[in-house]
């Protein structure tokens, strides 16, 4: 089965408008978990990472938020970040503009009762799948940063061995690498291998993890 585990540079320069790796002067890593946040893999994550003094940041589907504020509070009180990838994981393409634009302010909100934004920076959004209209994007873009990534773990596929999982996604990451781990059931395996793995790997190299 063909896996994409290195987004393509020819679809990074089609698609300037999103963010898909972070420029670095140095061993910079930025690590993203997609679907969370829920009381069965999130504080799990939140241990590996700190072992390691690592932060990530949390693309947090919004019904999960409003169903575990808790959850999303450890995840603060870590050090990490919370942002936005829709209240109930749409899928783009299959969703009118007005919809989508509803889901994520519905998201944005659960957020905002966690951690209210003072910042006055752009907010972080992740379109889920990937998948998202150029009229959508064009509507978030004057609120938000759209945040694709540079390496996927794959973790949520299920006939992927772990090992596997864990031997390409170091292959693929380089200074600056946006990489796309997922704290959710359905990539709850690969994820326990690879993550822990991962982290010790490349802390060994000197590289340091940060938030977007």
């Amino acid at each position: 089965m063909f896996r994409l585990y290195k987004t393509p540079y020819l679809m990074k320069k089609l698609l300037p408008g999103y963010t898909w790796h972070r420029n670095v002067a140095d061993k910079k890593l930025f690590l993203t978990f997609d679907d969370g946040p829920i009381p069965e893999i999130t504080p799990w994550v939140l241990e590996q990472l700190a072992n390691y003094k690592a932060k990530a940041t949390f693309f947090c589907v919004g019904d999960n938020v409003a169903k575990h504020p808790e959850v999303a509070q450890q995840v603060l009180a870590g050090g990490h970040k919370l942002a936005n990838h829709t209240f109930n994981h749409l899928k783009g393409w299959q969703t009118s503009l007005e919809l989508y634009l509803q889901n994520v302010q519905q998201c944005q909100d659960a957020l905002e009762t966690i951690a209210p934004d003072k910042s006055g920076d752009k907010l972080l959004f992740r379109p889920p799948y990937g998948r998202i209209t150029s009229a959508q994007a064009k509507a978030l873009r004057p609120t938000y940063e759209l945040i694709m990534w540079d390496v996927l773990t794959n973790d949520y596929d299920g006939t992927l061995a772990p090992e596997e999982c864990l031997k390409h996604s170091i292959h693929k990451t380089q200074p600056g690498s946006i990489i796309v781990f997922h704290d959710s059931l359905k990539a709850e395996r690969n994820m326990r291998y690879a993550l822990p793995r991962f982290l010790e790997h490349f802390s060994g190299l000197g590289y340091t993890f940060e938030t977007l």
